[in-house]
């Protein structure tokens, strides 16, 4: 059934409003991508949702979940939307792969490229492209090509790409995505380092790639040969305590066996962040910078109080041999501010928890309000001498590729990065 002229409206109004928003705090700043996302209706791409829910500007919309009840496929949240679609400086005219269909940001794509540019986008699930082929069409973009199909090795038949923009959580880059974009394309990629997911705009230069901009987000992983698993090591032997590795457990995890038998130690920093400042920034410090990086939860039904976070489904963690520490915050007398901690456990736990304090002052002492991490792709193989950021910076082996994160000093006054990045939910 078409739309009553008075659900047209209000849907152009819940549109109109959401951009503005957006607008406003600044993840819209192009006259492009304001205009792509005023004129496309984002509702007709989210029946499943109500006017209201489908406008919501930090909201995704689900629209698959698989047996365990997990999302596996949705519409993310205009937010995303618009800051990944600047990331990507598309253009009239470009040739552009979208990886991980829905159909509404294929729309988007199609309103920047234009009449004389292409968008291809792929998924690996035909429920998926079925539905993203058929809102499409309906919707009045059918020169959309939606292809079924593993997207691990991209789309030759439609290579070069000036822009391949990635909508599903990736933990590596296959070779395919960056030898189907142009000598001087761009990759835009939800990309998993180091357990911390951030869209990362990448510039092809030769064999490499050298990121431009990095934001935080959440994405739904990738299926088939793509997917990444990470592993547990269970500190208690129970689900009490988890620690979670993106990259591989410790060589000998039974080192930690009797961790938790020592008393924690607790140090304070003196960094304090106020409340609903964006931590986004240390966060990826931290894991460049901290041996062992992991990530810790607390079941709350098994909570003995062996471990103190504030937050218990998420705190930066790490190992060191028979030691593991996090890192938490605590609200300051005032309760306008956090002050960031660190809590160790072990038989050299007061050290180790001096030794990630320490990281956390160089952060606030040297980068903090600066331009952020500059990321860098190599191909698997790489040697390190091959390798430039090295060895200021840290090298992540994945499969397929060498992810090397360095950090310049700070270059801007700090709380500007508050207007950079996206506030993330302090406590993590």
């Amino acid at each position: 059934m078409p739309e009553a002229p008075a659900d047209s409206e209000c849907a152009a109004q819940f549109r109109d409003k959401v951009v503005d928003e957006l607008i406003e705090r600044g993840e819209i700043v192009s006259k492009e991508v304001e205009g792509a996302m005023r004129k496309v209706e984002r509702h007709k791409f989210a029946p499943e949702a109500t006017l209201e829910d489908a406008y919501k500007p930090y909201n995704a919309v689900v629209t698959k979940r698989n047996e365990h009840g997990n999302a596996v496929s949705s519409v993310s949240a205009p937010q995303i939307q618009a800051f990944m679609l600047e990331q990507a400086r598309i253009r009239p005219g470009m040739r552009v792969l979208e990886i991980g269909s829905g159909g509404l940001n294929a729309a988007y794509l199609a309103e920047l490229v234009g009449d004389v540019g292409e968008v291809t986008t792929v998924d690996i699930d035909p429920e998926v492209t079925d539905r993203a082929a058929r809102l499409l069409a309906e919707a009045g973009y059918p020169d959309v090509r939606v292809i079924l199909a593993d997207a691990i090795e991209g789309v030759p038949a439609h290579a070069p790409y000036d822009v391949i923009m990635v909508t599903v959580g990736a933990w590596d880059i296959p070779p395919a995505w960056v030898q189907q974009l142009a000598e001087d394309g761009r990759l835009v990629v939800p990309l998993r380092i180091r357990g911390l997911q951030r869209s990362v705009a990448f510039q092809r230069e030769a064999n490499r790639l050298v990121s431009t901009s990095v934001r935080i987000c959440g994405f739904v992983p990738m299926q088939g040969p793509g997917a990444h698993d990470s592993q547990f090591l269970l500190v208690t032997g129970t689900d009490e305590i988890a620690l979670r590795f993106d990259d591989g457990l410790p060589a000998e995890p039974n080192l930690l066996d009797n961790a938790v038998l020592s008393p924690r130690a607790e140090t304070w920093t003196g960094v304090t962040v106020k409340r609903g400042e964006p931590i986004d920034m240390l966060q990826m410090y931290m894991a460049t910078v901290m041996p062992g990086f992991c990530l810790m939860s607390v079941d709350k039904d098994l909570d003995s109080g062996i471990v103190a976070p504030w937050n218990k489904r998420f705190s930066m963690a790490a190992v060191d041999g028979p030691n593991f520490a996090y890192i938490t915050p605590r609200l300051t007398e005032d309760e306008q501010f956090f002050e960031y901690g660190v809590h160790a456990l072990g038989p050299d736990g007061p050290e180790f928890a001096a030794k990630i304090a320490d990281h956390v002052r160089t952060w606030d002492q040297e980068h903090r309000g600066g331009p952020g991490p500059r990321i860098a792709v190599y191909p698997a193989g790489t040697p390190d001498d091959r390798i430039p950021e090295l060895p200021g910076g840290r090298v992540i082996d994945k499969d397929h590729c060498r992810v090397t994160l360095s950090w310049p000093s700070t270059t801007t006054a700090a709380g500007d990065q508050g207007t950079l990045h996206h506030t993330t939910e302090q406590g993590e």
